[in-house]
C-alpha cells in the first residue's frame, strides 16, 4: 500500500506488497523489493536497491549522496540486500567514484537509531550496528560483527566477521575476526568467546581461535612471528586461516 501523501517518483520501481507511509520521498532511480515496509517520513533517493522484506523507520534517510567534498553528484549507487531492520534516523550515503562507486549492505542486518553509514561502504550479513554508531567512508565490516552504541570508525578501518566493539569505541586500526575491542582509541580486549558459542563454532574451533589470539596478543611476539607460529593451526582450521588472512590483508595494520 502506497498512502496517498507519499511521492514516488514515475520511474521508480516498487515491488509486491510493499507498504510506504505517509508523507515519505522516493527518487529517481530507486528499486524496492516485495514485501518491504516503510514508515512515514522516509527519504529513499536513487541509483538505490533495496531487496525484500526490509523494514525501514521514520525519518531515515536511504542512499543520498555522500559528504564528501570530492563528490561531484557522480552516478553512484547503494544496494541493500534482503530484510534487514533500519531504525529512526539512519542515514546510509551512496558511494563515490574514486572507489567502487557503490556502497554495499548485506541482509538481516539490524541498524539502530541514528547510526551512519558512509559512501563506499561494505557491511556484511547478520550486522548490529547499536544506537549513534557511525563508520565513516570505505570502511567493511564483516559478518555477525556487532558495534556498540557510539562506537566512531576511521575510515578506511576494516572490522573482521563476529568482531565486538563495546560502546563509545573509537576504532582507528582494524579489528580481526572474533575479536572484542574497546576504549579511545580502542585495543583488543580478549576473544568474543559468546559470540562464538552462540553462533555454533565447535569447541576445537574456539580453542585454536583463542591460541590465535594469545599468539598474536598476550605471547609478546611481533605480528610476523605470531603468523609464523600459526601456520599448522592454519592448514588445521578455517577460522585460524580467516584471521591469519585478515591479518595479513590489513592496510592500516591490526589493533594491539
Amino acid at each position: 500500500m502506497i498512502d496517498k501523501l507519499a511521492f514516488v517518483h514515475p520511474d521508480a520501481k516498487i515491488g509486491k506488497n510493499v507498504t510506504i507511509g505517509p508523507w515519505s520521498y522516493i527518487g529517481e532511480g530507486v528499486e524496492i523489493g516485495d514485501d518491504t515496509w516503510l514508515s512515514s517520513h522516509v527519504v529513499v533517493k536513487g541509483p538505490t536497491v533495496i531487496g525484500k522484506g526490509n523494514r525501514i523507520f521514520q525519518f531515515a534517510s536511504v542512499g543520498e549522496g555522500c559528504q564528501d567534498k570530492k563528490f561531484a553528484g557522480e552516478d553512484t549507487r547503494l544496494i541493500i540486500g534482503d530484510n534487514n531492520i533500519i531504525r529512526e534516523f539512519v542515514s546510509i550515503h551512496r558511494g563515490t567514484v574514486q572507489d567502487n562507486s557503490e556502497t554495499l549492505i548485506g541482509s538481516n542486518n539490524l541498524f539502530m537509531n541514528n547510526v551512519h553509514i558512509a559512501h563506499d561502504c561494505v557491511v556484511g550479513d547478520n550486522v548490529i550496528l547499536a544506537s549513534n554508531a557511525m563508520i565513516a567512508g570505505h570502511v567493511h565490516v564483516g559478518d555477525w560483527a556487532i558495534l556498540g552504541g557510539m562506537t566512531g570508525v576511521h575510515q578506511f578501518v576494516h572490522i573482521g566477521a563476529h568482531a565486538f566493539t563495546a560502546g563509545a569505541s573509537l576504532i582507528l586500526q582494524d579489528v580481526p575476526p572474533f575479536v572484542m575491542a574497546s576504549g579511545s582509541p580502542a585495543i583488543p580486549r580478549g576473544l568474543n568467546r559468546e559470540g562464538l558459542k552462540r553462533r555454533g563454532f565447535s569447541k576445537e574451533s574456539q580453542q585454536a581461535v583463542m591460541q590465535a589470539y594469545k599468539a598474536f596478543y598476550r605471547n609478546n611476539l611481533t605480528v610476523e612471528e605470531a603468523i609464523e607460529s600459526l601456520q599448522q593451526d592454519a592448514e588445521d582450521c578455517a577460522e585460524v586461516k580467516h584471521l591469519i588472512d585478515f591479518v595479513l590483508n590489513s592496510s592500516r595494520g591490526i589493533i594491539r
